[in-house]
């Protein structure tokens, strides 16, 4: 499998985390990039140091966690995640393309949002037997992405032309950082916003403006982990907020912090 080798976004101090467990990342086969946008791996050892707890800011994706004791499917987060790490210990993932896990599912992917299920519930077979063999090479995940990639190839669903249309449209949310009003991206894609904000609670999970603020906030949180903020006010400014203190409000609303604060702590 080919390791991905872009720069995450939203991992909070990321510089801290870095030194606390490394991260890579695989393109996932033909095939499966049907649905999956990447397969990850995290390691830790954190024997000879104190237990680290890394916090996340959410993307608009589920993901399928495999540890070593369970399997679970995780909807999307509006807030922080939370990872504890201690000791020494691995985890394994499909990161699922916006919209790629509804044809999986067949229900709203809104159902999800904020909670988890079962491995079982979706795939039917108990994930024993995957775990075993994913976790018997601490070392090497490149021996084990491959199974992971074969266990979805073998439960790949009928062709859903909408999980390619909701995949373009969170790519140019994402990429197009002028973007801030979800009348822009139906615009550009000749939806209606009432048919828009219908597709994202069905396939997605969470609403469109959602989805353009929280990558708004993956550039602040990355502009504020380089070190490269300046100028508060020309950042609200250019995420679309009007004053300063509803950008205040939802920062800390996600984040728990004042940007301020987070700042002054990275």
């Amino acid at each position: 499998m080919k390791k991905v080798i872009t720069v995450p976004k939203g991992i909070l101090h990321s510089k801290e985390g870095s030194k606390k467990f490394t991260l890579h990342r695989y393109k996932p086969s033909i095939e499966a990039s049907a649905i999956v946008q990447h397969y990850w791996f995290v390691r830790w050892d954190l024997l000879e140091d104190t237990p680290y707890e890394q916090h996340v800011v959410s993307h608009p994706n589920i993901n399928l966690v495999f540890e070593k004791d369970y399997a679970s499917i995780h909807g999307i987060k509006r807030t922080i995640s939370s990872h504890l790490l201690e000791g020494r210990g691995s985890v394994f993932g499909v990161k699922f393309l916006p919209g790629g896990f509804y044809p999986l599912w067949k229900k709203d992917i809104s159902q999800l949002t904020e909670k988890s299920i079962d491995f079982q519930e979706v795939f039917h077979i108990d994930s024993k037997t995957i775990r075993d063999q994913l976790f018997q090479n601490h070392d090497v995940a490149e021996l084990s992405i491959p199974l992971i990639d074969q266990l979805i190839c073998s439960n790949l669903p009928e062709p859903d032309e909408k999980v390619d249309l909701i995949s373009q449209i969170v790519l140019f949310i994402r990429e197009d950082r002028s973007i801030i009003k979800v009348e822009d991206v139906a615009n550009k894609f000749n939806l209606h916003v009432r048919t828009l904000q219908r597709l994202f609670d069905r396939y997605v999970g969470v609403s469109p403006k959602w989805v353009i603020k929280r990558y708004r906030l993956h550039e602040v949180v990355e502009s504020i982990d380089k070190g490269s903020t300046k100028n508060w006010a020309d950042l609200y400014t250019r995420l679309g907020y009007y004053d300063q203190a509803h950008f205040i409000k939802d920062f800390r609303l996600i984040v728990g912090k004042s940007p301020e604060k987070y700042f002054k702590e990275s």
